[in-house]
């Protein structure tokens, strides 16, 4: 159970690092913006209709929290390149 807390706290963590690098991203302006700011809204409607999905199907919490753990860490990561 820790464990599960921990991985929300971790994954709340890195969401916020992700909305401040995409936030100095779409003020730089340009196509690089525009192109964040799209992917950024695609990205949360097939992460919502993923979990649903996954709750639909009878998948835990923590099925969940591990999908969204995985689209925040590839989006930290490609952010900060």
């Amino acid at each position: 159970m820790l464990a599960a807390w921990v991985g929300l706290a971790q994954t709340m963590i890195e969401a916020q690092q992700v909305i401040f690098l995409r936030t100095l991203k779409i003020m730089s302006g340009g196509r690089a913006a525009k192109s964040e700011a799209t992917r950024m809204v695609s990205e949360k409607i097939e992460a919502s209709f993923e979990a649903g999905g996954r709750l639909a199907a009878g998948r835990s919490t923590a099925c969940v929290l591990r999908g969204y753990q995985k689209k925040v860490r590839a989006n930290r990561r490609r952010l900060l390149k």
